[in-house]
């Protein structure tokens, strides 16, 4: 079985999304058995609580229920618990490794190095904006996690 992180900042809008997408594509694959799926923040700040009502509302109008998911801060075990920890951008990325034992380094990856359209990128942070932020996030959390599940990088 292959464990995937998503990490976000406070666990309530990109990584989420990424997670529901990712349990929802996996079973529609028929692959859920092979993969197990979890999203973190780098910052404790919404610890508990279920997904931005705007990432949840977009999400559901694509068919994915993002409700039961509650926002937990990243933790010194899911560096030895995850095969995979996905960044969703480079401050992301440059927190887990300041806190990712060394041999485990191998593990930590940019979430968008499985796009075909932004593969260098950050998944950008649709707090601040409106709708369109959120509908961008969806777009390239499909694109990725379909990559993820049928394919390697690049």
């Amino acid at each position: 079985m292959k464990r995937i992180l998503f990490v976000c900042t406070g666990n309530i809008c990109r990584s989420p999304t990424a997670d529901g997408i990712a349990r929802h594509l996996a079973a529609q694959l028929g692959v859920a058995d092979r993969f197990e799926f979890d999203s973190a923040g780098t910052q404790a700040y919404h610890a508990g609580e279920a997904p931005d009502r705007r990432a949840q509302a977009a999400a559901r109008k694509r068919g994915y229920d993002l409700s039961g998911l509650r926002a937990r801060a990243v933790e010194a075990e899911d560096f030895e618990r995850f095969d995979l920890i996905l960044a969703m951008d480079r401050g992301h990325y440059a927190s887990l490794k300041r806190q990712c034992p060394p041999h485990l380094q191998n593990r930590l990856a940019m979430f968008l190095t499985w796009s075909k359209s932004l593969p260098d990128g950050d998944l950008p942070d649709p707090y601040y904006g409106g709708e369109e932020g959120f509908e961008q996030v969806l777009n390239l959390c499909e694109e990725v996690v379909h990559a993820l599940l049928t394919s390697s990088p690049g």
